[in-house]
């Protein structure tokens, strides 16, 4: 039985606003609901490696919603960082600072990871997902056009892989090309048969 099969019993609960991933869920065929926290805090341990602080994140936002969850329902929450020249690429705050961020990025190779957290009363667990990207050299040209046609301002690291910097910019990527717009949807599909076995094995006990 597939996922979507399996999952008919369950409420699936997507605790994001991001378009890109409630897109890449529907895209898996599931059925869900989007559930927004009332939190924003997105800050996270300076011990922490790059590794870690999605997944950290992922879990901090599946928090605030654990104590409502019921026998049924499927929790899922994400976090994506962009890591470049051993420092965390946020959202950028302004024109000027999307400027600043791609001009860091091109010519480069940086790493997209994405931390996603899976909660049930009976069964939880996170995992990440790292994806390379390598940014052949841009002109200015091109950045400017992006960031004026585009405005990435919602985006870690001021771009969207799916978008036109994406096509013309992006030389080669390493690993899962969803995980850069936000998801990575085959390991979260693998992640949830396996939830699942284990939700219904302890619902038995």
């Amino acid at each position: 039985m597939v996922l979507n099969q399996r999952l008919k019993k369950y409420n699936v609960i997507l605790a994001s606003q991001s378009p890109r991933r409630q897109h890449l869920l529907k895209e898996l065929g599931l059925t869900f609901e989007v559930r927004l926290g009332n939190s924003e805090d997105e800050t996270y341990p300076q011990n922490l490696s790059y590794e870690q602080i999605p997944e950290f994140l992922a879990r901090k936002k599946a928090e605030p919603f654990l104590s409502g969850l019921k026998i049924n329902d499927i929790l899922i929450t994400s976090d994506t960082i962009v890591w470049c020249e051993n420092s965390v690429v946020e959202k950028p705050i302004n024109r000027e600072d999307a400027v600043r961020i791609l001009k860091l990025l091109s010519g480069r190779k940086h790493v997209v990871v994405t931390g996603v957290a899976i909660s049930n009363p009976l069964a939880a667990r996170s995992f990440i997902s790292e994806t390379d990207v390598h940014f052949r050299q841009l002109k200015d040209e091109e950045i400017d056009y992006y960031i004026d046609t585009f405005k990435p301002y919602d985006k870690a690291g001021a771009y969207g892989i799916q978008e036109w910097i994406g096509y013309i910019g992006i030389d080669r990527i390493d690993g899962s090309y969803f995980n850069v717009m936000g998801l990575p949807v085959q390991k979260l599909y693998c992640e949830l048969l396996d939830i699942l076995n284990e939700i219904e094995k302890n619902s038995k006990q």
